[in-house]
């Protein structure tokens, strides 16, 4: 057990981020009254679970072998899955915010700050070392999305300008680790089969920059389309890789195609929500169906694997 316990992945707060997007998800269908009512609690419930489930892990790992956690927080890769814990508390926000807002508000908080440090320790952490292009993967957009995430439950609780900021940065890293992507996945080789999954994160940014500008805004306008557009983009071009996918050996980093693919179903709700288009609503009944049984493939997947002992191992 403490051997399983020195190598537990910081990577698998993704999972969080996947299970708390599906939660989200399923508010949304249960708000438009497409979804029975118990379905959003239990989802709720579940991901909560997951999410302290793994922090006390993850935590006692740092009190046994802080050696382990002090070279995750220095590896060129598992650095940026260290946003993944304040991602996953915003997400976690989001999904109380209708629920239970008296606990979204503490914890939007909590992880609106502790998002703030990660992410100028990580752009701190690429600045200070010498990176090869090779280097480059979509987990680097990983803290992007989550800044993109805090204007969501933040023009509620905080002054305006700080959605604003948030948004700024996010919009501003994405475009620039976008463009770096492209020229690595063109003309330098081809990624490792583990991060094969990440190009998914893809989609994430647009897909949260649509729900999080309509927010801060409260307008449907053609910069908003032009978000979605994009996400949906993506998803399309990502599709057409399906071939890619479906030969991958399973590792940890398979939770990467959930939470964008919950992303793009949210934004897709919310494009239905303000515009009452049949297009969106038929769009948003087929990704849910294609996220929910991806999760619940990539969940199986995850449950096997646990069992055979190949989850908790030491990494490259």
């Amino acid at each position: 057990m403490k051997q399983k316990l020195q190598f537990f992945p910081v990577t698998i707060f993704s999972m969080v981020m996947g299970m708390t997007g599906l939660s989200i998800l399923i508010g949304k269908f249960y708000h438009l009254q497409w979804l029975p009512y118990i379905l959003y609690p239990i989802s709720i419930y579940v991901a909560s679970a997951l999410f302290l489930t793994f922090l006390l892990l993850y935590g006692l790992k740092w009190i046994y072998y802080p050696a382990e956690v002090k070279n995750d927080f220095h590896h060129r890769i598992r650095i940026n899955f260290f946003s993944a814990i304040s991602i996953s508390l915003l997400l976690i926000s989001i999904d109380y915010y209708s629920f239970m807002p008296l606990l979204a508000v503490p914890l939007w908080w909590i992880g609106m700050l502790l998002h703030s440090f990660l992410l100028l320790k990580t752009i701190r952490f690429w600045i200070e070392h010498n990176f090869e292009l090779q280097h480059f993967n979509p987990a680097w957009f990983i803290p992007v999305v989550g800044v993109i995430l805090i204007p969501i439950c933040g023009v509620d609780i905080a002054p305006p300008f700080l959605s604003y900021f948030y948004f700024s940065i996010g919009f501003f890293f994405w475009i620039i680790l976008f463009v770096l992507f492209l020229y690595r996945a063109v003309f330098h080789v081809q990624l490792p089969e583990k991060f094969i999954p990440t190009f998914f994160i893809l989609i994430a940014p647009p897909a949260v920059g649509f729900v999080s500008y309509m927010r801060i805004t409260t307008s449907f306008d053609n910069f908003s389309l032009f978000l979605l557009f994009i996400g949906y983009f993506f998803l399309i071009l990502l599709a057409f890789m399906v071939k890619n996918f479906m030969k991958l050996r399973f590792f940890v980093s398979w939770w990467a195609f959930t939470f964008p693919l919950s992303a793009i179903s949210i934004a897709s709700v919310a494009a239905y929500q303000i515009t009452h288009m049949p297009f969106f609503e038929i769009i948003s009944w087929i990704l849910f169906f294609v996220t929910v049984a991806t999760i619940g493939i990539v969940a199986w997947q995850t449950i096997v694997n646990m069992r055979i002992e190949r989850i908790c191992v030491e990494e490259e």
